[in-house]
């Protein structure tokens, strides 16, 4: 079957996580995406986890593309990548600020020679700006968007969020900014560049607590698992481990009264409405956790989910691996890696009728694929790419 993005080639000269994740996953959309390394190669191939030599964590974010590798301060390197962006629709990189516009890659020099390129910069703090040249990880962008300030057990210290939000909600926008350029592209005819901040993007995330501190004046503070304006909407212990429960409404709040056994809640004057439920949280939190405390995770799910109840349990990592609803819905697929074997991977969450969602493929080697794509895309010969490989501009392979 075909994928959305058949037919777009993508120049992925990005590292690490932020960039490469956007790329893979334009990659599952179809997109043909060529990795193009530096000497030594992206750094994320020095990351653990490792199955014997090959990084699991490169693996996982880098499936599914070809793998290029040159070295850019050789002359006939640099013109190697000018002449891919000729053929390219989309060249994705995450550097700091300026430093392609230095070795001759920048925006308007490459737009000169290809109107129709989308050129996608994915930086810590964007283009401009005071702090525009400073460099960013996953755990700077959560502290400086806000994000650990609200994450963390009530009354503790703020915690990094246990994924890297600070990289990956940044490659959706940036998957969101592609396409869009893509499809505005396809009625004028023009690409465009686009300026993606890590910052932004998780600014945009932290919901409702901008609208929090301007009404009331307060910082919000970390409250755990619980919601800051709906109640009871957080984890509760049970005799052998951890229920989550989303009673949204007034409905779902009479019906879990009911379900669990304590109508005597329904006429609590304390209790009344969502926002007097809020204001006496704790006590509430107490209450249903001595209630929860009596039964096991599985004996309260199935009475919460025959009661059409919100709920769940607090997964592990490892029950993913045998979630029968993830792997109904390909979420949990096996990717076959040279040198590792077959490795569980997430599957494609886009599910478009007629489109396949299936795996692309592994990823690549360093510098695995000159041959093919230069061939492919340029025209090049065998003894043509040799040469390249014997001046040090082609690496890799």
């Amino acid at each position: 079957m075909a994928r959305l993005l058949d037919g777009v080639v993508v120049l992925d000269f990005s590292r690490v996580l932020a960039g490469p994740f956007t790329a893979m996953l334009l990659a599952q959309l179809g997109a043909r995406v060529i990795k193009i390394e530096p000497p030594g190669g992206d750094e994320a191939r020095g990351f653990g986890p490792f199955a014997g030599e090959h990084s699991l964590y490169f693996i996982g974010v880098n499936q599914g593309k070809a793998g290029l590798a040159l070295d850019l301060k050789q002359p006939q390197g640099l013109d190697l990548a000018r002449r891919l962006t000729d053929r390219a629709d989309v060249l994705l990189e995450n550097f700091r600020p300026g430093t392609l516009e230095r070795l001759g890659l920048g925006y308007a020099t490459l737009s000169a020679r290809n109107p129709r390129l989308v050129y996608c910069s994915l930086s810590g703090f964007g283009q401009f700006g005071p702090r525009s040249s400073h460099g960013a990880y996953d755990v700077i962008i959560q502290a400086a968007s806000g994000l650990m300030g609200l994450t963390g057990p009530e009354g503790g210290p703020p915690v990094r969020v246990g994924a890297s939000v600070g990289d990956l909600i940044p490659a959706l926008y940036a998957v969101i900014g592609t396409v869009s350029a893509l499809y505005r592209r396809a009625r004028s005819g023009q690409g465009c560049y686009l300026d993606l901040a890590m910052q932004d993007a998780v600014v945009t995330v932290v919901e409702n607590a901008l609208a929090r501190a301007w009404s009331t004046g307060e910082d919000p503070q970390p409250l755990g698992s619980r919601h800051p304006a709906i109640t009871p909407f957080a984890s509760f212990p049970t005799s052998d481990g951890e229920i989550v429960v989303a009673a949204g409404n007034e409905v779902l709040w009479e019906r879990l009264c009911k379900a669990i056994e304590r109508q005597d809640l329904l006429n609590h004057p304390d209790y009344a409405t969502n926002a007097l439920r809020t204001d006496h949280v704790r006590s509430l939190t107490d209450t249903l956790s001595g209630t929860f405390r009596r039964r096991t995770t599985d004996a309260w799910l199935a009475v919460l989910e025959a009661a059409g109840i919100p709920a769940s349990r607090v997964a592990r990592i490892s029950d993913l691996l045998q979630d029968e609803h993830l792997l109904a819905r390909r979420m949990i697929q096996e990717l076959e890696q040279p040198g590792v074997g077959r490795l569980p991977v997430p599957g494609n969450p886009i599910k478009a009728s007629g489109y396949d969602d299936s795996l692309r493929g592994p990823a690549p080697a360093y510098g695995a694929d000159a041959e093919t794509v230069l061939h492919e895309l340029l025209g090049l010969t065998a003894e043509e790419v040799a040469t390249l490989r014997r001046s040090g501009a082609l690496l890799g392979g």
